[in-house]
């Protein structure tokens, strides 16, 4: 191939603010783009233009990132640019402004956004009061008013040597790019980000959250702590997950959506942090539907817990996880991301033929023990948004009855 994928990652994110700071990151990753010392807003985005690069920034709970995708050609200049970002943003006055109005913006179109937000609502339930328990876009109220100094305070705090892991993957020589580095991340030596303890989100009660809101679904989630992304189990619950919600051949896409048309959005899925995670499971349906589709739902953790998987469901779902793990790599993006992650929280680096045997290794006995740690209904708590609240929580008791008396 011609093309490269470089990305420059930083280990901090929403859970590393504090509740004043709720949404810093996210916004501080828009302001990477808005101008250094040399280049302006516009001529950052022409010299990218000019070099045919497809470039963008995002930030998760745990990791914010530049990353851009280029003609191997550019690899120095690409770097060079991508590097003045990250390290010297100049964080103009006027510029800053402007973006808060556009993250503002970004807010207010995701609080429209009910099957987008419903999952934000499950962390709250899942993580109650800790910063995983809170969305990466932040307050609008902090964004509205944080200063430029404070903004200033939290990049020079955390955008540090330790903190930061280059990954690229293409057409490249690994040396050249460890030379790049050293050249331009001349960033102060700092002290590496610390995960704060997850005291509340691990080992608490279930919760049962409701946002009232004119909608024609309800937007549903059920979902309870999971597994960190260390944990050798990781491979075992990406079969379960493809098992029970997370495919086209899956217990509940097989149940509400193809059998009995109750919905067009429904599955599971799973997220791992540093010290935790979260299973989970999503269902978007009209009012009417709302009881039978928990019911289902209900039904189908109970005969997961209790009847197990069947071999060709097992066979089956390792194919689903192995074929989307070799297809992905096939992507210099994905190769990037996959190694950058591994870096950045000190997970072990597997080669492909060791994850998939990974996955060829799982029994269904390793199923059996997650379904009955992870998927308990009794662990589990509630999040929806809609129009009813009563309607949905005499519904949720279909799957847990303490959810229904939560």
């Amino acid at each position: 191939m011609r093309s490269v994928a470089l990305g420059l990652w930083v280990r901090t994110g929403s859970r590393d603010e504090a509740p004043q700071e709720a949404g810093v990151s996210h916004f501080l990753e828009h302001l990477l783009f808005k101008g250094t010392e040399r280049h302006s807003a516009i001529e950052i985005s022409e010299l990218f233009d000019g070099m045919g690069a497809a470039t963008n920034a995002a930030t998760s709970k745990e990791s914010t990132y530049l990353h851009a995708r280029f003609l191997d050609e550019h690899t120095d200049e690409a770097f060079q640019l991508l590097s003045e970002m990250l390290v010297a943003p100049a964080l103009p006055p006027d510029e800053v402004d402007s973006e808060r109005e556009v993250v503002l913006e970004e807010i207010a179109m995701y609080e429209d956004e009910p099957q987008d937000r419903v999952h934000d609502v499950l962390a709250r339930a899942v993580h109650g009061d800790h910063p995983l328990g809170r969305r990466v876009l932040g307050d609008a109220h902090v964004i509205g008013s944080i200063p430029v100094p404070e903004i200033a305070r939290y990049h020079h705090d955390r955008y540090t040597r330790p903190n930061i892991v280059v990954a690229a993957a293409g057409h490249l020589d690994h040396d050249a790019i460890a030379e790049l580095a050293q050249v331009h991340l001349g960033v102060p030596a700092g002290e590496p980000n610390r995960i704060a303890e997850n005291g509340d989100a691990v080992g608490s009660a279930p919760r049962f959250l409701f946002y009232p809101k004119e909608t024609e679904q309800y937007h549903i989630c059920f979902g309870g702590s999971g597994i960190h992304r260390a944990d050798d189990r990781r491979f075992a619950l990406a079969v379960l997950d493809a098992i029970f919600g997370g495919s086209t051949s899956s217990r509940l896409f097989r149940e509400v959506r193809e059998k009995r048309g109750l919905a067009y959005a429904v599955g599971s899925y799973t997220e791992q942090y540093a010290d935790t995670g979260m299973v989970a499971m999503y269902v978007g349906t009209r009012g009417e539907n709302v009881g039978e589709a928990c019911e289902i739902i209900g039904r189908e953790l109970g005969s997961l817990r209790d009847e197990g998987v069947t071999p060709d469901e097992l066979a089956r779902a390792k194919e689903h996880v192995k074929g989307r793990m070799v297809l992905s790599l096939e992507s210099t993006a994905a190769r990037m991301t996959r190694i950058a992650r591994s870096i950045l929280f000190e997970v072990p680096l597997l080669s492909l033929d060791e994850m998939l045997e990974r996955i060829e290794r799982v029994t269904a006995g390793d199923i059996e023990a997650l379904t009955a740690e992870l998927y308990d209904p009794e662990r589990l708590s509630a999040a929806c948004i809609g129009p009813e609240q009563e309607r949905f929580r005499e519904a949720s008791g279909s799957v847990s009855e303490a959810l229904a008396a939560a």
